[in-house]
């Protein structure tokens, strides 16, 4: 997982690079609490109607996104997760960002994701 300050890459220079490296763009628009974020990566990833808008319920949904990219032939995703200033002082932060790195890591090329801090 990269982090960077939207102070130093904009979200139009970072769809730019994911572009031309042939990759799929899905934007995770920034939320200001916990509930928010889970609710708008359900939102974004289209999770199912039964996703639990909890941690484990993040982390199996980023599992199933993962295998649906390559089970569908689908060129390899990129999120990009805008990040509030005042989620990153919220201690579920972190913990979002390890769930994350594991679902690249489950996910091999098929799965990055970059956060943004705004």
């Amino acid at each position: 997982m990269k982090i960077y300050s939207a102070d130093t890459w904009t979200m139009e220079e970072l769809q730019e690079q994911v572009a031309d490296a042939g990759r799929r763009i899905l934007v995770v628009p920034a939320a200001d609490s916990k509930r928010a974020v889970l609710e708008t990566f359900g939102e974004v990833l289209s999770f199912p109607e039964h996703y639990g808008v909890n941690l484990d319920a993040l982390n199996d949904s980023l599992h199933d996104f993962a295998d649906s990219i390559s089970e569908n032939g689908n060129a390899p995703v990129t999120l990009l997760w805008q990040v509030a200033a005042a989620f990153r002082g919220d201690r579920s932060f972190g913990i979002i960002c390890e769930v994350l790195q594991d679902a690249e890591s489950y996910a091999g090329n098929d799965l990055t994701v970059t956060a943004i801090l705004l």
